[in-house]
């Protein structure tokens, strides 16, 4: 069985310096890029250690959807806004949020795996706002095989750096059923990632599409009103910039679209449920850590502001191909 301490923390990525992975004694992270057959529907792989069984709290920002898979753990809690869940489950999927989430945690190894708008609409029918703001167990969504698979799999291990290449080759039965609405979902994707984009009629018609087809669609595949996604983004793109290049005394880094500091402060109270200096004051050691390793491997800073990639090689039909049929589960 994997164990915390096979766990070493640091990317199989090459050239990124293992300064990006500096954590206190006694935890560890890692961060991997998913396969190119992937990279559509997994934003990245995520691996936080933790060797201490001690109770620990961290706080985290809102994110997109994301499966957890619990390895050599003790007890797990999560908390988001006024609701508590837990004891979680070994396997457990987080609804998009938009609100920051508290975890109480008891040491051992998370394993995170991000998922896209894109990668929500292949896994499952159901609707991701139905998940907004939640945790609930995987295998209530995607199956009961495929949480049993991810964590086999990972017990099996004795060294973080296989992890990727397990994931690689498990996750792509979940994807394999296109969705019609791929393209509008992509493109629907970028512009939240985009620098002043906030209104929602001006994002309807660079879809060209209706707003209530635009809110049925944010909806469904991004677990939220379009409004709500597009100020969660431009807050966070301009939190990050606070907390990593400006420092919070500075808001000429904020996002264009703010009219003043007051109105992005507003917007920490929504999303932080604080002012953004109380919170990174608090619990935040993972999350710290987590914004530079992430940046370093993945690009992107936070999975929130995850760019849209393109559409895989055909190998990836290749690859998913060779998974069993057994496999092939909808939620």
């Amino acid at each position: 069985m994997m164990l915390v301490d096979h766990v070493r923390g640091g990317t199989n990525s090459p050239a990124v310096p293992i300064e990006a992975f500096a954590m206190p004694p006694g935890m560890r992270m890692r961060y991997d890029l998913p396969d190119p057959a992937l990279a559509e529907f997994v934003t990245g792989y995520a691996i936080y250690t933790n060797v201490d069984r001690a109770p620990m709290i961290n706080w985290y920002l809102p994110a997109p959807a994301m499966i957890s898979v619990l390895v050599d753990a003790g007890p797990l809690d999560v908390s988001i806004g006024n609701h508590r869940f837990g004891p979680l489950d070994r396997a457990s999927l987080y609804g998009p949020t938009s609100r920051a989430f508290r975890t109480e945690t008891h040491g051992g190894i998370a394993v995170g795996i991000g998922l896209s708008a894109l990668g929500w609409a292949r896994m499952t029918v159901r609707s991701a706002g139905d998940f907004h703001n939640r945790v609930v167990p995987l295998a209530g969504v995607a199956g009961p095989a495929i949480s049993t698979r991810l964590a086999d799999g990972l017990d099996l291990l004795d060294d973080d750096a296989k992890i990727k290449p397990l994931l690689d080759s498990i996750l792509p039965s979940l994807f394999r059923r296109p969705h019609p609405r791929e393209d509008l979902i992509r493109a629907f994707g970028a512009l939240t990632v985009t620098d002043g984009v906030i209104e929602m009629k001006d994002v309807a018609d660079r879809l060209d599409i209706p707003t209530h087809e635009l809110r049925r669609m944010a909806t469904r595949y991004f677990g939220m009103p379009p409004k709500l996604l597009l100020r969660r983004a431009r807050f966070l793109r301009s939190f990050i910039r606070l907390i990593t290049d400006a420092g919070l005394n500075d808001y000429s880094k904020i996002d264009s679209s703010y009219f003043d500091a007051s109105h992005f402060l507003r917007d920490a109270g929504t999303f932080l449920g604080t002012t953004p200096r109380r919170f990174v004051a608090s619990e935040t050691v993972f999350l710290k850590a987590s914004l530079r390793a992430r940046a370093a491997v993945i690009g992107a800073p936070t999975q929130a502001l995850h760019g849209v990639h393109k559409p895989a090689p055909s190998t990836a039909s290749r690859s998913q191909a060779s998974e069993p049929a057994a496999s092939q589960l909808r939620g």
